[in-house]
């Protein structure tokens, strides 16, 4: 399905070849000041051809709002967003017509429709992200209105290089409180805010370009002033739905929620997370934050963390064994402009990713506080 979303939905249209690609939104709020100012910000930060270690394909991804506001305001409808394609090549994916590209969706795709897009991806392709990532910007408009939330991802590693992520490292803590997208822009091509290891990330990047080949990553998120009650048991925890949200994304291979993995290294005496009362914010708080703000699927007012692993892109210049739809054996060397490494700019997808699904969680918990007060 193309659709994301219950309340405030979103559904994206368009191929990476076509005219255009966008998105429609559906149960935005009447009355929210908007316009394309507000939108593209983290299309430019998404969009190729921005970044020295990204494809060099240059598209400028101007958005354009087609209906669902008028003197800047929704009105409740609709919202239509359209993105020109403009520097597209589908001549430089003639010989996918004969070879399904090793681990791209070429194969399964003409085995699920019958048919598929002669050039490039199609649906498959991360163009398809920039419907989500113009809606993103809407959720996090809201957001920021409801509870001044904070959504912030950088890249935490690159093939074997990796910054620390360790939950109970104070030092990583410190970084999820504090860190700003301006922070992430500001150091570099890579978007990882360790300057221990960004260079040597860069030079991983650099290595695997230079032969023609790709190389994966991880990008961490941390949303923070996140409303306490959000998330639906039992189908539809917090964490279960960011997770839908990020291995929806193209390329996604994991997902890792709080102290994830090196949380089963921990015995309970260490991992749990105590309580105490905090007189700032005259509520309880943890004094440790294992569980990644959420318990038993609902967010305890805590930082939301979490990590979304990229595997290296399908898509590479350098030459591949690999057969013809007919199953004749033969030799696959790419054309067109590919990302070496998809996770750098993977970062504002993330976050787009994330505030769709809180700005659905909070419109949920908003009519549950409702209909409270309707039967009290």
């Amino acid at each position: 399905m193309s659709t994301f979303g219950n309340i405030f939905r979103v559904t994206t249209y368009g191929e990476s070849h076509c005219k255009l690609v966008g998105c429609i939104v559906d149960g935005c709020p009447p009355g929210l000041d908007l316009t394309e100012d507000d939108i593209q910000p983290q299309l430019s930060r998404r969009r190729p051809g921005q970044l020295k270690l990204s494809t060099p394909r240059n598209e400028k991804d101007q958005v354009h709002i087609q209906s669902g506001t008028e003197n800047g305001k929704t009105l409740g409808s609709p919202i239509g967003m359209l993105v020109l394609n403009q520097d597209h090549r589908p001549h430089d994916y003639l010989e996918t017509d004969l070879y399904p590209r090793p681990s791209h969706a070429d194969y399964t795709y003409i085995q699920k429709y019958g048919v598929k897009l002669a050039s490039g991806g199609g649906r498959s392709s991360a163009r398809e992200t920039i419907g989500r990532v113009a809606a993103g910007a809407i959720a996090e408009k809201i957001l920021t209105k409801a509870n001044n939330v904070e959504i912030v991802a950088f890249v935490s590693s690159i093939g074997e290089v990796a910054m620390d992520r360790n939950p109970q490292d104070e030092k990583f803590q410190n970084l999820l409180n504090t860190i700003t997208r301006e922070q992430v822009d500001d150091v570099g091509p890579v978007r990882c805010p360790d300057a221990s290891v960004r260079e040597e990330m860069v030079k991983v990047i650099e290595k695997y370009r230079d032969a023609k080949d790709s190389i994966g990553g991880v990008v961490t998120c941390v949303i923070r002033n996140c409303p306490i009650g959000l998330g639906e048991p039992c189908f539809d925890k917090l964490e279960a739905t960011l997770a839908h949200a990020m291995m929806s994304l193209p390329a996604t291979k994991g997902f890792e929620f709080g102290s994830g993995f090196e949380g089963t290294k921990i015995p309970g005496s260490a991992h749990n997370d105590p309580f105490h009362f905090c007189n700032d914010s005259q509520r309880l708080r943890t004094k440790t934050n294992n569980s990644g703000g959420v318990q038993g699927g609902i967010s305890n007012g805590e930082n939301i963390y979490f990590s979304v692993a990229f595997k290296s892109a399908a898509t590479i210049s350098q030459e591949q064994p690999t057969a013809t739809y007919e199953g004749k054996d033969g030799v696959l060397a790419a054309k067109g402009r590919h990302d070496p490494s998809v996770t750098p700019r993977a970062v504002p997808i993330v976050e787009s990713m994330a505030a769709l699904v809180l700005v659905d969680q909070l419109l949920t918990q908003k009519a549950r506080e409702y209909g409270r007060t309707i039967v009290s």
